[in-house]
């Protein structure tokens, strides 16, 4: 899988710009603010019409455009395909391949894969359960493309549930009430359940590939264990008995949801566990530690995208080797070797050996423009 050109129209702070990738390696060297990670968002929104950032579709535009325009050249063992995305200021966001409009979105997911390692990612250790949720997520989008569609319909039966709660805070036991609640109960479990055994799947295959990763970096002194641990009850992974968990746990919950008005079951309080030595990681060790787990997860999450589908995704380093010390970056590098395609923001070159350098493409950034190197 290799990216051959990314062309940004109006999109953050790129008026009309082409790359061509030229090595196995780019990196990106310029200031804070000039634009490297808008570059390296492009390409993740490119894989799963996601930004880690967050924003919504109005913030990629320009100011005071209408449109942003994301284009890809990429080339695969399959051939070579021309991705476009399309974002609006005031409006739905459109995708093409080879120039043909794409009507279902997920259709357009799994053609780039690319695994995205930010300086924001050891929040993944660090805060609350929802960036490890999203985290999961953004990696099952890539394994399995369906999954987007089946966590938008999940989330869209529980903003209806939820407004419905709200609406009826006051009256809490009419008879009516429950009739009708019982039928965004049953849709609740139905979507929800499609959710969790996902998630589940996921995290037995991520697990065992983190935790040999993260022996072979901490030089087998610690053990790091990764856990989902759902919101329902989960004996095992069948569907009868997850959603029969998910209905029962609701009916528990009623009286509370109703009280508070708002849903307290279901995947979107999912929580994914992360331990070294069985300690949480959370309150375990260094910042180091915490580094080197997160390191684990991302060299976990290239191994498995790779065993899936078949070809190396993209590896996307974001301002994340000033995160690491000198060892664990060299762990980082001799991993990533030419296996990736690997594009590298930095704010200086000094932490790439005099290899690497040489073997990478390297391009300066300056206020939305890009400039070759020159030396």
């Amino acid at each position: 899988m290799y990216l051959k050109t990314l062309n940004l129209r109006q999109f953050r702070n790129y008026q009309d710009q082409k790359v061509e990738f030229n090595a196995a390696k780019t990196i990106l060297v310029g200031n804070n603010a000039q634009g490297k990670s808008n570059l390296l968002e492009a390409v993740e929104l490119l894989a799963t019409l996601r930004s880690h950032r967050m924003t919504r579709d109005r913030d990629l535009v320009q100011e005071g455009e209408a449109i942003a325009q994301i284009n890809a050249t990429l080339e695969r063992q399959t051939g070579i395909s021309d991705l476009t995305l399309t974002l609006r200021r005031n409006g739905r966001r459109s995708v093409a391949i080879n120039g043909e409009s794409i009507r279902r979105q997920m259709d357009f997911l799994g053609v780039l894969n690319a695994v995205q390692f930010s300086s924001l990612d050891l929040d993944l250790v660090r805060g609350g359960p929802e960036g490890r949720r999203n985290w999961l997520d953004t990696l099952l989008i890539q394994l399995e493309p369906v999954y987007a569609h089946i966590l938008q319909q999940y989330n869209h039966v529980l903003r209806q549930r939820n407004a419905f709660l709200k609406r009826h805070v006051e009256t809490l036991n009419a008879t009516s009430l429950q009739s009708e609640l019982a039928v965004w109960d049953a849709q609740l479990a139905t979507t929800g359940t499609r959710v969790i055994r996902r998630r589940d799947r996921a995290i037995q295959r991520l697990a065992p590939i983190a935790s040999a990763w993260h022996a072979s970096i901490s030089g087998s002194t610690e053990v790091l264990q990764i856990k989902y641990m759902p919101n329902i009850p989960l004996e095992n992974n069948h569907l009868e008995e997850v959603q029969q968990a998910f209905l029962a746990k609701i009916q528990q919950r009623t009286v509370a949801e109703l009280h508070q008005g708002t849903t307290l079951v279901g995947p979107h309080r999912d929580e994914v566990e992360l331990t070294i030595n069985q300690t949480p990681a959370r309150q375990y060790g260094s910042q180091g530690q915490q580094r080197t787990l997160v390191l684990a997860l991302k060299l976990a999450e290239l191994q498995l995208i790779e065993e899936i589908v078949q070809e190396p995704p993209l590896l996307l380093l974001d301002d994340v080797l000033a995160e690491l010390d000198l060892s664990r970056q060299n762990q980082l590098l001799d991993a990533i070797q030419d296996r990736f395609q690997t594009l590298i923001t930095t704010t200086h070159l000094g932490s790439f050996d005099s290899q690497w350098l040489k073997s990478s493409q390297i391009l300066f950034v300056k206020a939305g423009q890009i400039i070759p190197n020159l030396s």
